[in-house]
Order: structure tokens, then C-alpha cells, then sequence
């Protein structure tokens, strides 16, 4: 049987050890191979699963995409709890040892210069959401009476119009606030897309989708900075913080945000190129995929049910919430992204 070389992410030389019985995509454990001071993290897959036909039929798998997505993300998250990785993304695939270190040595220069500027980083996900005002409950609640006329109808519309507006527009503010605080804490920060409520399935409306990039020395005070203004939030908003991930939101940032020079991914893409999806990565659901080598941009498959990290810790060592991540397929024979960063989403949120 032909195995393929499956790559997960591009790294500097770490001496840690991996977690002990970690598990890659088709069950294969992760190696390490080196090229002129990066390593390349590479298990192999059988190509009648990941040959270019096979992987077309597989995008209409969504339980197919789903395990193979979160066997991604296990090996990222891995990595990232030792190193600094740069993830590629979702089935990224080579013939064999010889186009993996080829790769590396076409985009080395670039893979460098972002390993060096996330380096002792990683990146904090904060959602803010505007709950539906819930209608009152319990025996004593007296059901509501019909409008009297056409005009008492409007009346009422025109009552739940401006409460709605209330509320998004103090969601709006509480935001803002939000942002700029934990701006202040972070190294960087980038604004996603709010995400649809009926791709992600999380209650309520998204107001802010924010990435941050904090050093791994400060992550326990800005968790900390996050709990303290959630609980200044009033009620009917809700806050939510996942991470620590691998920098999805930053690998492709070049010249402070500005757009990036030829070559380069640009800012507000994951390091795939893809649009990591109200950071996701940022993922819009499966995607087309380009010919054998081309690495096309596909969509993440996960929606926003977490195909990588479950609830976790809770502390900048534990896991917060857990992530969509993963951009589409790239072809086998070198479909690696197409920028420096090279690969998928925060295995990428729905939008």
C-alpha cells in the first residue's frame, strides 16, 4: 500500500518530547523531519484515502472530515504545548520525504521570519454575544394578552424593536471596551467576521470575534483580565474565551498589518490563505479542492462544532472552550498553502 506524507506544521527544532501515544490522522504517531533548521511534523497516510480523487469523495464525508480534523488539531495542539508551530492546513500532503523537504526549502525564508515574530506566543480567542431576552417562565407568568387593534400591534412591535436595539447597542459598547483592554495585554489583536449563529450553533448574536496574540509568560494575566471584565458585563451578554492556540489568527501578519509583499499571506488570513473564518479561523464548510500540488484553498469542514480541542483547563497550561480549525484539503504531490505560513485555519470557525 503507498503511503503519502501527511504534514501537520513547520516548527524550529524543539528538544521537549510529544505527549506519549499521540495519535495522528489514519492512526499513524508523528515524526519530526528536519531540514536546514526547521522540522517539518510528518506522519503517513495511505493515499487511497488522500490521493486527489479519494479526498473529493471525502469532503462529502462529514464524519470522515470531522476525525480527520481533530486528529489535526490533536497533533497541533501538541506541538503548540512545546514549541511554537506554524499549522498547515487540513490534509496537506505530500508524495513522500523528498517534496516535504522541498517545500521547506522554497519557503524557508519565509516559514523563518514567522516562526521568529510568533515565537514564545500564542493566540486567545474572545467571543462577545447578545442573548435573546427570554420570555418569562414559571406558573405565575400570565401568558401575554392579544393586541387590541392594529395600532396596539405596532405599538408593541415598535416597544421590542427599541429594547432589541438597547441591548445590541450596550453589547456594542461592552465590546469595545473589551477589546481595547485586552488590546492593551496583547502583542497583537486582530477582528474577525462576526460568525452566522445558524453555521456556529452558539445562542445568541455575535458582537466581537477576536484573535490576540499574547506571550505564553502573561497568558495567567490575561485570563485573569478576561474573568474580571466578564463579570462587569451586564446581563443578556455573554463573553467566551478558548485557547491557548497555535497563532492561526497571526501567521500570515506581515508589516504591522499593512497589506503583505508578493509571496507573503495576507494580514487577517490563516496561514493556509484562507480567511480563518470569524477567525476560521477561521471554516464555512467543505470546499472544492484545487489539482494534485495545487494546496487550492478549501473551507473548513468543521462548522463550528470543535473538531480539534475540547473544554479544557481553564489556565494558560489547560485548554479554554474549544475551536473549529482547519482549512480545505490541499492536494497531494505539495499542496501546501500558498504563502510562507502554509496551512489551515484556526481549525477555523464558521462565520
Amino acid at each position: 500500500m503507498t503511503r503519502l506524507r501527511y504534514v501537520y506544521a513547520v516548527c524550529r527544532p524543539f528538544a521537549a518530547a510529544l505527549q506519549s501515544q499521540l495519535s495522528g490522522v489514519a492512526g499513524d504517531p508523528p515524526r519530526l523531519l528536519a531540514h536546514r533548521g526547521l522540522v517539518a511534523v510528518v506522519s503517513h497516510v495511505p493515499e487511497a484515502d488522500f490521493s486527489e480523487e479519494a479526498l473529493r469523495a471525502h469532503l462529502e464525508d462529514l464524519d470522515w472530515l470531522s476525525g480527520t480534523a481533530r486528529a489535526h488539531q490533536q497533533v497541533v495542539d501538541a506541538l503548540t504545548a512545546v514549541t511554537t508551530p506554524l499549522p498547515l492546513r487540513l490534509a496537506t500532503v505530500f508524495r513522500d520525504d523528498s517534496g516535504v523537504r522541498t517545500m521547506m526549502e522554497e519557503r524557508g525564508d519565509g516559514f523563518r521570519s514567522t516562526l521568529d515574530r510568533l515565537a514564545g506566543r500564542v493566540e486567545w480567542g474572545v467571543k462577545v454575544y447578545v442573548e435573546q431576552e427570554r420570555e418569562p417562565a414559571g406558573a405565575g407568568a400570565a401568558p401575554a394578552s392579544r393586541p387590541a387593534s392594529g395600532r396596539d400591534y405596532l405599538r408593541r412591535r415598535r416597544m421590542r424593536n427599541r429594547a432589541d436595539e438597547e441591548r445590541w447597542s450596550r453589547a456594542e459598547e461592552c465590546a469595545t471596551r473589551l477589546h481595547d483592554a485586552l488590546s492593551a495585554r496583547a502583542d497583537a489583536a486582530r477582528l474577525h467576521a462576526p460568525q452566522n449563529p445558524e453555521l456556529s450553533g452558539a445562542a445568541g448574536r455575535n458582537v466581537l470575534n477576536a484573535a490576540y496574540l499574547v506571550p505564553r509568560e502573561t497568558c495567567e494575566e490575561f485570563v485573569e483580565t478576561v474573568d474580571a471584565l466578564k463579570g462587569g458585563t451586564t446581563p443578556g451578554i455573554r463573553v467566551e474565551l478558548t485557547g491557548p492556540w497555535a497563532a492561526y489568527s497571526f501567521a500570515g501578519e506581515e508589516n504591522g498589518g499593512r497589506d503583505a509583499p508578493e509571496g507573503k499571506i495576507p494580514a487577517g488570513k490563516d496561514s493556509a490563505g484562507n480567511d480563518p473564518g470569524g477567525n476560521g479561523r477561521p471554516g464555512n464548510g467543505p470546499g472544492e479542492q484545487g489539482p494534485a500540488g495545487t494546496g487550492a484553498e478549501g473551507r473548513d469542514p468543521r462548522g463550528s462544532g470543535p473538531a480539534g480541542s475540547g473544554p479544557g483547563g481553564g489556565g494558560p497550561g489547560g485548554r479554554r472552550g474549544g475551536r473549529e480549525d482547519a482549512g480545505g484539503p490541499g492536494g497531494p504531490g505539495g499542496g501546501t498553502a500558498g504563502g510562507p505560513g502554509g496551512g489551515p485555519t484556526r481549525p477555523g470557525e464558521a462565520p
